[in-house]
């Protein structure tokens, strides 16, 4: 399959986790096909416009940002280098994912400190820059609507991508927009499905490189362990 654009996440090894996540958006980037949502008691919310926003995304946590291949390269190359990348990286094991509201939107996020989290997905961005394709003006000019810090903006101009590097913060969307006043309702219906599932320790041992198909549904490519 030809992919627009290449992404590498943390996705959930197959189980639990992974299951109810692709449920819940209603998209498995893994088997790259659409699933039931699921029926959540009491919700009070239509999950599959909840979920609309991160649906074409998988349930992941990204490591290096979605982009377009670099001239020159190709996607067998990005495979390559993904895989030497994390032969050279080594697992890392976190306190555990939490429940949060972030603004407006709930996801999954570190639980305690994510420094080391923060160090490998920025050897990530680093290490596979070259097959990135410089972002577009159009693409600055949407990241800049975002009122960046000058260190984000010259993030954003070094790595395509303001959020990177120390301004890294892991998380797992889990809807998008909610009215304020719904998101902590929406929190706690959404507790007793998600808590079970939640692991600790939350131990990261693999890359998963994504891509975009013509429809903007990302696809699992291939998952590469660390330290292999």
């Amino acid at each position: 399959m030809q992919f627009n654009r290449y992404a590498v996440y943390y996705t959930p090894p197959q189980g639990p986790l992974a299951a109810f996540g692709a449920s819940w958006l209603g998209w498995d980037l893994a088997t790259g096909k659409a699933v039931a949502h699921p029926e959540v008691s009491g919700l009070g919310f239509d999950v599959s416009e909840l979920t609309a926003s991160p649906r074409n995304y998988g349930f992941h946590g990204t490591l290096k940002p979605p982009f377009r291949l670099a001239s020159g390269t190709d996607a067998t190359a990005l495979e390559t280098a993904c895989a030497n990348l994390a032969a050279s990286l080594v697992p890392v094991t976190l306190d555990g994912l939490e429940l949060s509201r972030l603004g407006r939107f709930v996801a999954l996020t570190v639980k305690g400190d994510q420094t080391p989290l923060t160090q490998m997905a920025g050897a990530v961005v680093a290490g596979l820059d070259s097959f990135r394709a410089p972002a577009s003006a159009a693409e600055i000019a949407r990241r800049r609507r975002a009122n960046l810090s000058d260190r984000q903006e010259a993030l954003l101009m070094t790595w395509g991508y303001p959020y990177v590097m120390e301004a890294f913060r892991f998380h797992i969307t889990l809807t998008g927009r909610v009215a304020q006043a719904q998101v902590a309702p929406l929190m706690d219906r959404l507790k007793p499905q998600f808590e079970p599932l939640l692991p600790r320790p939350f131990r990261i041992e693999e890359l998963t490189l994504v891509g975009e198909d013509e429809d903007g549904r990302f696809h699992e490519v291939r998952r590469f362990r660390l330290g292999a």
